[in-house]
């Protein structure tokens, strides 16, 4: 998840270990339902050394108790560090989705499908098709269901949302 800068200047490489030392204790603590301690984990690492990762993984931590305005603000600041990390843009889509503001998740799933370095390319993808979906654009939907299914034929959740969604056109 997290890499260090092939450019760190030696006297930031201790800083940098520390800030990731937290970043992973934040993300096991998440992951067994600790999510205030992963909060608390998330902040002590980008204090020590802001990373794109760092406000990403915070703003989720935050969305887990519905903090999205503020999970919205980590994740401006993920983009402001690396406007190429493409998990903050689909980031805030969804937490436009969930505050009701689906016009303005649009334009952040968009930018998310558009941007270099993504972990979960197919996710954006995911995202705008449900909401599409919703709206009853089903064959937009389908499409960007068919796409992420070619970016990541793995991925179960695309696979299954694209198969109902086609079986509802035969």
């Amino acid at each position: 998840m997290l890499q260090m800068p092939e450019d760190l200047p030696d006297d930031q490489i201790e800083v940098w270990q520390q800030a990731s030392e937290y970043f992973y204790r934040a993300y096991h603590r998440q992951m067994r339902g600790d999510v205030a301690g992963a909060i608390a984990d998330y902040r002590h690492s980008v204090n020590l050394y802001p990373t794109a990762e760092g406000f990403t993984f915070l703003g989720w931590a935050l969305s887990y108790l519905s903090l999205y305005p503020e999970a919205i603000a980590a994740c401006k600041r993920a983009i402001a560090l690396d406007p190429t990390f493409g998990n903050p843009y689909n980031d805030i889509g969804s937490y436009l989705v969930a505050l009701g503001d689906e016009d303005e998740a649009v334009t952040w799933f968009k930018r998310a499908m558009r941007a270099p370095r993504y972990a979960a390319r197919s996710y954006p993808y995911v995202n705008l098709g449900r909401l599409l979906e919703r709206r009853g654009q089903w064959p937009e939907a389908l499409e960007l269901y068919r796409r992420a299914v070619r970016i990541s034929p793995d991925n179960r959740e695309a696979v299954k949302l694209m198969h109902e969604l086609q079986a509802r056109f035969n």
